[in-house]
């Protein structure tokens, strides 16, 4: 039945928190906000850019990714988050809607958002000084 002593219960002392580690490192994704851009994952966004603001929850979001979901849409699912965001785009050169991403805090979020996409908006339209 295999090897005596630790050479029988080594491996699964390390390997199988390793494994653990490593799921849960690879299924991270970092979401935030920065002076100009929304970042979500290795995309990026231009606050400018950013239109409605869609607080998604459990149950809106299964219909957010199944039916409703528009096939070019920018979708960041992590199955284990119950909430997300839909952001709508306003650039009329990127092909690309809204993106759905879930997020643990949506309100404080879509409120962050709201507010530095509306700022981003007006320092765009008037001239720096």
């Amino acid at each position: 039945m295999g090897y005596p002593g630790v050479r029988a219960w080594l491996p699964y002392v390390v390997l199988l928190p390793l494994t653990a580690f490593l799921m849960f490192w690879m299924g991270r994704a970092r979401v935030r906000v920065t002076t100009d851009e929304l970042w979500v994952g290795d995309a990026h966004l231009p606050l400018r850019f950013v239109g409605e603001v869609q607080v998604l929850t459990a149950q809106d979001k299964r219909p957010a990714l199944g039916r409703d979901l528009d096939p070019a849409a920018y979708v960041l699912h992590r199955g284990w988050i119950p909430t997300a965001l839909r952001v709508v785009l306003t650039d009329p050169e990127d092909p690309t809607p809204y993106w759905i991403f879930s997020t643990r805090s949506p309100e404080k979020l879509a409120e962050l958002l709201r507010t530095s996409a509306a700022r981003a908006s007006s320092a765009q339209t008037t001239p720096g000084t």
